[in-house]
């Protein structure tokens, strides 16, 4: 949640690792598996040619795992985990931090906490000692969870007015019925306001235990050092922690829903089932969507809706396959009295996809951007430690990053049009229009 304070030196180091450790041949990237004495497991990039790691941790759960009627505590308390731990309070955790010229943050989502840490190799001991404290003794002082309440709270009230979050809570609360995923994982108002320090102990317990956890590691640091770290820093977590929500029940029928609101420009939100992240068929449909919305100005959205009729700035899709359901999104804004009309191309598109199919020349085109773009990705090693977790986290093989690309190259003509006839669905497209849309009303279906 919070952004990482980098210290200048560690800043220009991650600059320098970036610029050294980019990739172009992702066979580069020789990923070793570390299992430590007490059983914890981490992938590891080695690179000494910097004196600086790397390291990240992923907690498998993320806000689903708040308890009933405590929505937003997860999220509250990854807010809490740098202001004191310890025998620290806020203001000296912050000047430990600085002294070290290491950066850490905290993050959470639907399905995961993450927690970033970057740290020079002379002060790496001391470095991991203090996240250790964060993560295993916070303060959570009475103090602390005032002021980041606060925060939350602020930040709450001002996506009530931000239509883009309006129309996702609206879709949300549609699509995922009694699930987790159909409130914000900030909570309300009211449910922060109303959460104890009791909460967020129970909500820390939840998140922080041993069968959830993927870690990456890149940089200055053998397997050796790095099992010792990891046994030091992580030894002591439970074994098991709150139990996860399970599946949800998608539910989206066709049709439009006006969520009424003073703006000369409406914003819709549209979406309908999608494809799990490991079926078979994944990457015909990640290279479909990049033909039909994924692909900037070469998408077909984009032609249609904005070069040839000049509707909106900007219209994407995407594919979303949350770990305990999948849904196929996409985004549009357009004037009041033109989003109508941008609302019909997309269905018409969607419906011409999947009848007619995608062309040689555009299966080629997406491959050829989707294969050239993927090596860009990994360019320092924060954002390779950050893929290594995130494939563990998906359950992704340990040669994914150099399989990948084979993986879309692999994918045929056919693959795209089957593919596209079994996961297109028009009729069961919503859209969640945010505004005052000229000539659009909710509807029951389309």
């Amino acid at each position: 949640m919070n952004a990482p304070k980098m210290r200048p030196l560690i800043a220009a180091l991650a600059g320098l690792v970036a610029l050294l450790t980019a990739l172009p041949a992702l066979a580069e990237v020789k990923i070793q598996e570390v299992t430590t004495p007490k059983g914890i497991k981490a992938w590891l990039v080695e690179e000494h040619s910097i004196p600086f790691a790397a390291l990240e941790l992923r907690f498998k759960g993320g806000t689903s795992l708040d308890l009933p009627g405590k929505r937003g505590a997860t999220y509250l308390m990854s807010g809490l985990l740098e202001e004191g731990a310890a025998d620290l309070d806020a203001r000296a955790f912050a000047r430990a931090q600085e002294s070290l010229a290491a950066s850490f943050s905290y993050d959470v989502g639907d399905d995961a906490l993450s927690v970033s840490a970057r740290f020079l190799s002379e002060n790496r001991d001391e470095a991991v000692e203090l996240l250790r404290t964060s993560l295993m003794e916070p303060r959570f002082d009475q103090d602390a969870i005032d002021r980041v309440r606060a925060q939350v709270i602020s930040g709450i009230m001002s996506d009530a007015k931000d239509p883009r979050d309006i129309a996702a809570n609206a879709f949300t609360q549609m699509a995922y019925g009694e699930h987790p995923y159909a409130t914000d994982g900030k909570g309300t108002v009211e449910s922060v306001n109303a959460l104890t320090r009791d909460d967020i102990l129970a909500a820390h317990k939840g998140v922080f235990a041993r069968d959830r956890l993927y870690i990456g590691a890149v940089g200055d640091i053998t397997p050796e050092e790095l099992s010792t770290l990891l046994d030091n820093l992580l030894g002591d977590l439970p074994e098991t922690g709150a139990p996860f929500p399970g599946p949800a029940d998608v539910s989206i029928d066709g049709g439009v829903t006006v969520v009424p609101f003073d703006t000369p420009q409406s914003v819709a939100l549209f979406g309908q089932r999608g494809i799990e992240r490991d079926d078979d068929d994944f990457f015909a449909a990640y290279v479909m969507n990049q033909i039909l919305g994924a692909g900037g100005f070469e998408s077909r959205l984009m032609t249609e809706v904005r070069e040839k009729r000049g509707l909106t700035y900007g219209i994407y899709s995407y594919l979303n396959p949350k770990d305990w359901a999948a849904v196929y999104m996409g985004s549009v804004a357009s004037s009041n009295d033109k989003v109508a009309e941008a609302i019909k191309l997309v269905k018409e598109e969607w419906t011409r996809l999947r009848d007619d199919g995608v062309t040689e020349k555009e299966l080629e085109d997406a491959k050829t951007y989707l294969t050239g773009a993927y090596p860009l990705r990994f360019d320092g090693n924060g954002e390779i430690a950050s893929i290594l977790a995130g494939m563990q986290l998906q359950g992704l093989p340990i040669d994914y990053i150099a399989t990948r690309n084979d993986k879309v190259e692999a994918v045929t003509l056919d693959d795209v049009n089957r593919v596209a006839k079994e996961l297109l669905d028009p009729d069961h497209l919503h859209f969640v229009v945010v505004g005052k849309p000229d000539g659009l009303e909710s509807t029951a279906s389309n």
